[in-house]
């Protein structure tokens, strides 16, 4: 029997006609139609009365103000907040990934020990407390063998830390390096008094030096909104922003003028225009002017362009800038937001001071501290004098100098510390993490404390770094701890082990340390627990100094070994050292950003092809012995000429699926040194050498 044409036609309708009367595909359509719609991880509507929520971010280091929405108490989402200074209706990245966070594979849900195989073995509270009681019990007394860690760097914790550091006998307690620390050794070299910040709103001329003002710089979110408010759309803007660094980041985008320096050159660009400014009659009270302007002089712009790779007429534009302004202000600061130099920082807040913008609404501003109220606790300036990153090239060096103990609180050093830091953790015999997610350090420990999210505890907030006012802010929980073994707060953890040690910091609860402190703040206790600020406008006095001597020393230091320069650039939606990407920020990575496990590290097109490179070219970033990472090649013109920009955060080898394996670890290429004229380690001037895969 032949087949044509004809019978394949009959066939086919046949089979059509056939399955109209048939159950067969109207049964499958519904069963599809249930499974599809019935998927565990399909988003379901909750219903429910609404309810908005005030609170701050704990995990932003913005400190971004938020209101939360729930629906019958259950958080769905965060919102800027637009009644709070800390926000003006905004919100970062990361804030706005926080509910989700609860939620996230990598939260650490209940104390944990290392077993002997390496693995984990689930303990109660009591007996992890019983444990680490006994561990400490050993080193009490001793000045060497206790050290801490936080990477809190707003809140009151950090007095019942240092408070208990110090009753244990050990000034070991240590803040995870940033901003705050190289401003506030840039501040005491000064002379200055309280804490230095910087007010935009209401200026006309913002110059960021080097500081990423408007992604992840400070209170980025507040600055975002003053920048917001000072260019209505459609309106002629108010102020005219101005960014100086080695790449276009989010910060030289969104301003109206970006000038290229290289990386590290911060200091080198403002004495530049500081001599501009001087020539032009600019003055200052301050009693080392007279060897500011000398060295300053030294800086006419055909050196700046030599040494910084500004152009002269670029220098003269950003000078005459700031000399036409009303209100302008300099903010300096480092691309990365750490490991920053803190003769730049001075030299960018001399400026200031020369421009005449110090303690007045807007510019640089002498913010006063908050009383501690924790006996014992560490004064700020103490505090900010320990250099961890120091601390911990000593230990590498030293084992005599090596602690029998380290609690880190919310801390992850073995990932965002330059060096070796992984090696040094390894070798001190009983590390306790109290953390969140499950990232490098924690992986490390010995013992782990769950610790609760920011909406799931009582906490504060008490100025950002960098704030130009001084505010409080208490938190409340938003819901109930979704993991019920990690509803401990570290305070009362730690406030219980110092009644057992006796040694009493005066309280019985960390809810009692916020009610005391907030008392000492002068705050309304009624409206902090409704979710409004304590803002205090007042500055503190005194005639800082322009710290010539110490900016002087600290241009002996030596240069980058390398043939081309590394830049970093810091994106909040990338995460922290503390939380990595967020599984829900992955879609913000884009195509040249990442390509599976490699990043993209950038590069213009003259320094590709004197590299000899192309895109998406596979090669080794080099910075001496043992410091390589992989990366791929993206070629753009939003890098300077002779520098390579790497992205922070990326490279982790703990927290999820989401981030882990990601990428390479940039600060794998840093190295530590310590900073002539300022003391301060610093890891901003890396060098590197590009290596063909």
């Amino acid at each position: 029997m032949g087949i044509d044409r004809r019978s394949i036609v009959k066939l086919l309708i046949g089979g059509a006609v056939g399955s109209m009367f048939t159950p067969v595909p109207w049964k499958l359509t519904d069963d599809i139609s249930i499974w599809t719609q019935n998927w565990p991880w399909v988003p379901k509507n909750i219903r429910g009365t609404d309810a908005f929520v005030p609170t701050v971010s704990k995990l932003c280091p913005s400190a971004t103000a938020m209101l939360v929405r729930t629906v019958s108490g259950r958080p769905v989402r965060t919102i800027g907040n637009p009644e709070h200074p800390l926000s003006g209706g905004k919100i970062s990245p990361l804030a706005a990934t926080e509910v989700q966070l609860l939620y996230s594979p990598s939260r650490i849900k209940r104390p944990l020990r290392k077993a002997a195989d390496g693995g984990w073995k689930e303990i109660s509270w009591t007996d992890a407390l019983a444990l680490l009681d006994e561990k400490l019990g050993f080193v009490k007394g001793s000045a060497t063998r206790l050290a801490v860690i936080s990477g809190d760097q707003t809140g009151t914790v950090n007095e019942v830390l240092s408070g208990f550091t110090a009753s244990m006998g050990s000034k070991q307690f240590f803040l995870m390096p940033s901003e705050a620390q190289t401003l506030a050794r840039a501040w005491e070299l000064m002379g200055g008094a309280g804490m230095p910040g910087f007010e935009t709103a209401g200026s006309d001329y913002v110059l960021a030096l080097g500081a990423d003002i408007l992604e992840s710089w400070g209170p980025s979110t507040r600055t975002r909104r003053a920048y917001s408010a000072a260019r209505p759309h459609g309106e002629t803007p108010a102020a005219t922003y101005a960014y100086v660094g080695p790449s276009c980041t989010n910060t030289a985008v969104g301003a109206d003028i970006w000038v290229a320096a290289k990386p590290g050159t911060q200091a080198i660009v403002a004495l530049g225009l500081a001599n501009l400014l001087i020539k032009a009659g600019a003055t200052s009270q301050a009693p080392d002017f007279a060897a500011f302007k000398t060295l300053a002089a030294r800086f006419e712009p055909a050196t700046v362009a030599q040494l910084a790779g500004v152009s002269e007429a670029n220098l003269v534009m950003l000078a005459e800038g700031l000399q036409k302004a009303k209100a302008p202000v300099v903010i300096p600061g480092s691309e990365s937001g750490q490991g920053g130099s803190a003769a730049a920082a001075a030299a960018g807040m001399a400026l200031n001071l020369l421009l005449g913008a110090y303690n007045q609404k807007t510019g640089l501003r002498a913010v006063p501290e908050f009383a501690p109220v924790v006996e014992k606790a560490m004064p700020r300036k103490a505090v900010m004098a320990n250099d961890l990153a120091a601390y911990m090239q000593t230990l590498a060096g030293d084992e005599k100098a090596r602690p029998e103990v380290l609690i880190t609180y919310e801390a992850n050093p073995v990932y965002a510390l330059p060096g070796d830091v992984a090696g040094v953790v390894a070798k001190i015999p009983f590390k306790v993490a109290i953390a969140q997610f499950m990232d490098e350090t924690a992986t490390m420990a010995d013992l782990i404390l769950p610790s609760p999210l920011g909406l799931e505890r009582y906490d504060d907030v008490a100025t950002p770094i960098g704030c130009g006012t001084a505010i409080y802010c208490l938190n409340k929980p938003v819901i109930d701890a979704v993991n019920p073994g990690a509803n401990i707060h570290g305070g009362d953890v730690i406030l219980g082990l110092a009644a057992k040690q006796n040694a009493n910091l005066g309280f019985n609860s960390f809810k009692d340390v916020l009610a005391a402190k907030a008392k000492a703040v002068g705050a309304n206790a009624a409206d902090l627990a409704a979710g409004k600020a304590f803002v205090g406008e007042a500055v503190t006095g005194g005639q800082p100094s322009l710290a010539a001597e110490a900016i002087a020393k600290s241009l002996e230091i030596k240069a980058p070994e390398g043939a081309y320069a590394l830049a970093v650039v810091n994106k909040l939606g990338f995460g922290t050292a503390t939380t990595a990407v967020p599984p829900q920020n992955l879609k913000l990575i884009r195509e040249y950003e990442l390509a599976d496990t490699l990043m993209y590290v950038h590069l213009n097109k003259a320094t590709a092809a004197k590299a000899g490179v192309a895109q998406g070219q596979k090669i080794t970033l080099k910075a001496g012995e043992g410091k390589a990472i992989p990366a791929l090649v993206n070629i753009s013109e939003m890098v300077m000429d002779g520098v390579v920009m790497a992205p922070c955060n990326f490279g982790h080898t703990a927290f999820d699926e989401f981030a882990k394996n990601k990428g390479a670890n940039v600060a794998r290429l840093f190295t530590a040194q310590v900073e002539p004229g300022t003391g301060l380690s610093i890891w901003t001037q890396t060098g590197v050498a590009i290596e063909k895969a």
